[in-house]
């Protein structure tokens, strides 16, 4: 026998006792209240001791279903995709992996020709030359004349080819951080929508219990006026329902507030009223109970770790970039153009040359030794850094795969708590309208009652809450 048929059937044997007690108090009080009204009011206590909770259901379960029409309906999937498309940290990540693939052109630049056309017109001093601010004394002359200048590096010795792979690397590692930033909001998005519908669970139990409490003031009134209890029963009913009503208040604010937070992570600059949809179901999986197996798959697909490992990867390269400045430098220059209005110590109506010239760096007061060093120092500092972050990873792997496992002891727990506290609910009120307890005890009753259905519900919803943190860890 399941535990509703249990409650149903104590209640029920508990309301003949009522009736049978409340039949032999109406004998002895013939003289105190007229038998027709006694009788009736008596009746009625055993009927509401028959079903002690059917009032409350009722009274409870028509504004939740106001409340569940509000808005239009939204699931978690549909919740991570909207929170993708319109979230404004997602369009930072992809607009800073467009800039990173630009920094690879920026880079690969310098292997390619350089080309610059030149127009020049010049009027001078007769037979003068410039004399200052130059170790040579060229001459000037009048004219006007266009032409080209194109130079192309030849080698340098691997410095380019290594700063266009470490701008690679660099792109590679923002794409990464775009992806580990779509992570980031699909777990705040699933932390909100738990929350929400947590928030909404504990709106209709709050609901539930103004609704339970009300019916239990209302007998309690009834007992009063009919002298069969005192005016302290009805004060600490009174005092249990403002309190139910406090409790509802709350419940409304944190509804709302948690739902204001859904529309941030969402990107909606709207308050948008959502219906949401539970697809948790009533038998949620169990926990996963191998926590090193999903530390070797978080190793291999988190991608802040591949992020990380690309940034150290281009670190290295770009030191070595930073090490090959002392390299020589070798490249070509070529000019071709004309010049058709000229002095007369020009000659020719055209010019055209071309040659190629070695760099070799000698002494620049310590700067590329410097700067290779303070690269060599960074690559090393991010292989540190890839190295914490792994064993980060490694412990809040662990952490994530344990609090789910503790998550799903406790809706156990909880349901057997709430199984426990319904039951003794059942029999504190059948127990007090009988006159068997006093006030106090049912009150307690109902506050033990409400705390493990609030109990029980948050369980359930920090249990998926939890997964999804796993999930999140594993790189999924």
């Amino acid at each position: 026998m399941n535990t509703r048929k249990k409650r149903k059937a104590i209640a029920a044997a508990v309301g003949f006792v009522v009736v049978a007690a409340f039949s032999c108090a109406a004998g002895a009080q013939q003289s105190a209240l007229p038998a027709a009204p006694q009788a009736h009011l008596l009746l009625a206590a055993a009927g509401q001791a028959a079903m002690p909770s059917a009032a409350p259901a009722t009274a409870a379960a028509q504004p939740t279903a106001a409340a569940a029409d509000t808005g239009p309906r939204l699931t978690l999937s549909q919740a991570e995709q909207m929170a993708i498309r319109n979230n404004p940290n997602i369009s930072v990540a992809r607009l800073l992996a467009l800039a990173q693939a630009q920094v690879t052109r920026e880079a690969r630049s310098a292997e390619m020709p350089m080309a610059a056309g030149s127009l020049t017109a010049v009027g001078s001093h007769p037979d003068s030359r410039i004399t200052a601010g130059a170790l040579n004394n060229p001459s000037i002359y009048d004219r006007a004349a266009g032409g080209l200048t194109v130079s192309q590096l030849i080698t340098d010795f691997g410095r380019t080819h290594n700063l266009v792979l470490s701008a690679k690397s660099s792109a590679r590692a923002q794409l990464e951080s775009e992806r580990a930033t779509e992570l980031d909001i699909a777990l705040t998005v699933d932390q909100a929508f738990y929350q929400a519908l947590t928030a909404q669970a504990v709106l209709r139990v709050a609901q539930q219990t103004v609704a339970q409490r009300q019916a239990t003031g209302d007998q309690v009134s009834a007992l009063t006026k009919a002298k069969i209890k005192s005016d302290l029963d009805q004060s600490f009913a009174n005092t249990q329902l403002a309190q139910a009503r406090l409790m509802l208040v709350d419940a409304q604010s944190n509804e709302q507030n948690t739902m204001a937070e859904l529309d941030d992570v969402l990107g909606l600059e709207t308050d948008q009223q959502f219906t949401l949809v539970d697809e948790t179901g009533t038998n949620p999986p169990p926990a996963p109970d191998d926590p090193e197996s999903m530390v070797k798959a978080a190793l291999s697909a988190r991608p802040d770790l591949a992020a990380m490992n690309d940034t150290t990867l281009a670190a290295r390269q770009y030191s070595t970039a930073q090490r090959d400045l002392w390299m020589p430098t070798v490249s070509a220059l070529a000019a071709v153009g004309g010049t058709p209005v000229r002095a007369d110590q020009i000659q020719s109506s055209w010019y055209g040359a071309a040659g190629a010239n070695i760099n070799i760096p000698i002494f620049n007061g310590f700067l590329f030794s410097a700067e290779a060093k303070e690269a060599k120092l960074r690559a090393q500092a991010d292989e540190e850094k890839t190295r914490n972050l792994r064993d980060e990873i490694a412990r809040d792997v662990r952490t994530a795969v344990l609090n789910a496992q503790a998550a799903y002891q406790r809706i156990a727990v909880t349901q057997q708590m709430l199984d426990q506290a319904n039951l003794a609910l059942d029999l504190s009120q059948a127990r007090y309208k009988i006159g068997l307890s006093s006030i106090v005890e049912l009150t307690q009753a109902e506050l033990s009652q409400t705390e493990a259905e609030i109990d029980n519900t948050s369980a359930r919803y920090e249990y998926q809450t939890a997964l999804a943190e796993v999930r999140y860890q594993v790189g999924q």
